[in-house]
């Protein structure tokens, strides 16, 4: 239940470090994203079909530098995947649910599955600082690095606290193997339990993530048996679904987004080879096209605090109704996910200054990468957008009775808002530090790209669930946010 098979390329895990392939005056994939949510519906289903088999083709790893043209390997090409419940590439799915039956407990296997004699199975304590440093080093070296080798992702203690220790989070889901003769962490697989709304359907899944081997460990096999001791922990506890991502196509993924980037320090993606400059842009002239505002200017803008809880949690299930793919927000989860944290997340709402109502929030998190061999830099400071919600007519918009009208009323009735509050998310992320807005091509980000000057970038995310099939989902109806 994960998003990489074990090969030893090291652009196939479950991202990438994603960098801009536009050149800077390009914005044209954006436009297109802005004039396909503007198409009669019809045409909307056509051009997105196109464009799900396009992705599905061409994508050749999220931070791939170039893009191929093969179709996906066969299902018999899956040694692994093959063997695990999960939609075949030609399956057509005309009504969504389990691919097996939930295993009775009596005949879940016991005990873990059997490792090569040299390694032997480890809990990883995020709680405790020498394992988490330890966890630390293990991704940071070995886990996500782009195909030229010029980036590498450099996840922090605190984040990987934040991520790994939600609510309802399970020790026994945080799976590590060392080296038996001197217990040298060498690979890992994390989960966390999570709801999930999957069109009409409300299951209790497990996010499968953090999936890492050590780069001189990958012939031996290491990852199938990870993906398969997860699963048998997570059917322990009586959890049969998993949602998983990945960089790379695996049978079969159920949606398919793409990244969007928007430079907030030009000069600096330009000096890292973040980006380029086109042959007609100056650096002058580029710093001039990405300058922002020096403040916001919603009013009533603040960080999320703990008297916020609730009406952030009403506001964001109420907005994510709106989606194919979402989890469900209890308080506990908004606390958790969405207050913020010094150098890992930052959560903002909107009260209106009158009612003291929250009308609006977003939220962004923190994760950069290591610069490798730059003589100017050693760190790119990214921030990728996280949850937000507006508020949405929704006494009007249940009067159209066409869903198609009602999502193009909708989408109109919400976008002047959403370019403001994402403007001042830049800011704010500007104000910070970051040199980078980065945004996949989920929920409603088309409708505010191209207005902010975001450019398209060279990754794509697939999406995918484990025994559960499931109609595709549209990029711009996924709300699940994975890190």
């Amino acid at each position: 239940m994960s998003g990489a098979e074990d090969k030893s390329n090291k652009n196939k895990d479950k991202k990438s470090v994603i960098r801009s392939t536009q050149d800077t005056s390009d914005l044209t994939a954006a436009r297109f994203e802005q004039e396909l949510m503007n198409a009669p519906p019809d045409v909307q289903e056509k051009l997105r079909a196109l464009l799900q088999q396009m992705a599905l083709g061409g994508a050749a790893g999220a931070g791939s530098s170039t893009s191929s043209t093969k179709e996906p390997k066969s299902m018999e090409e899956h040694k692994f995947w093959k063997t695990q419940p999960v939609v075949k590439h030609d399956e057509v799915v005309d009504e969504d649910g389990p691919i097996e039956a939930d295993t009775p407990h009596d005949q879940i296997r016991a005990t873990p599955y059997p490792l090569p004699k040299e390694f032997e199975w480890s809990l990883v304590n995020v709680e405790d600082d020498k394992e988490i440093k330890e966890l630390y080093e293990l991704l940071t070296l070995n886990y996500v690095e782009d195909d030229d080798a010029m980036f590498r992702f450099d996840y922090s203690a605190e984040f990987l606290k934040w991520a790994l220790l939600p609510p309802g989070w399970k020790k026994s889901w945080h799976i590590g193997v060392r080296v038996a003769s001197n217990k040298k962490l060498v690979a890992f697989i994390s989960g966390i339990p999570q709801d999930v709304r999957v069109h009409s359907s409300v299951k209790r899944m497990v996010e499968i993530n953090f999936l890492c081997v050590h780069k001189k460990l990958r012939s031996k096999r290491l990852a199938p048996v990870l993906i398969k001791e997860v699963t048998r922990r997570t059917h322990l506890e009586g959890i049969f679904q998993a949602v998983y991502t990945a960089g790379v196509v695996l049978p079969k993924p159920m949606a398919t987004c793409r990244y969007f980037h928007r430079s907030l320090n030009p000069k600096k993606l330009v000096e890292t080879g973040f980006s380029h400059l086109s042959r007609n842009m100056t650096m002058a002239r580029l710093i001039k096209l990405y300058k922002l505002s020096s403040e916001t200017s919603t009013p009533g803008l603040r960080p999320i605090e703990e008297k916020d809880v609730n009406a952030v949690a009403n506001l964001l299930n109420r907005y994510l109704s709106n989606c194919d793919l979402a989890p469900h927000f209890e308080e506990a989860d908004v606390r958790h996910w969405l207050i913020g944290r010094p150098g890992v997340v930052w959560g903002y709402v909107v009260e209106n200054p009158e009612s003291k109502e929250i009308t609006d929030f977003f939220s962004f998190y923190s994760l950069p990468s290591t610069v490798i061999n730059n003589p100017t830099h050693s760190t790119l400071n990214a921030a990728y957008s996280f949850y937000y919600a507006v508020q949405t007519p929704d006494e009007e918009l249940n009067k159209v009775a066409d869903k198609a009208e009602r999502q193009i009323a909708r989408d109109a009735a919400i976008k002047e808002r959403l370019v403001g509050l994402m403007q001042d998310a830049l800011i704010l992320a500007r104000q910070n530090n970051f040199d980078v807005f980065n945004a996949l091509n989920l929920m409603d980000n088309a409708l505010y790209t191209e207005d902010l000057k975001f450019g398209p970038g060279d990754g794509y995310l697939h999406f995918y669930l484990y025994n559960w099939r499931c109609k595709d989902v549209e990029s711009n109806k996924v709300g699940l946010v994975m890190l």
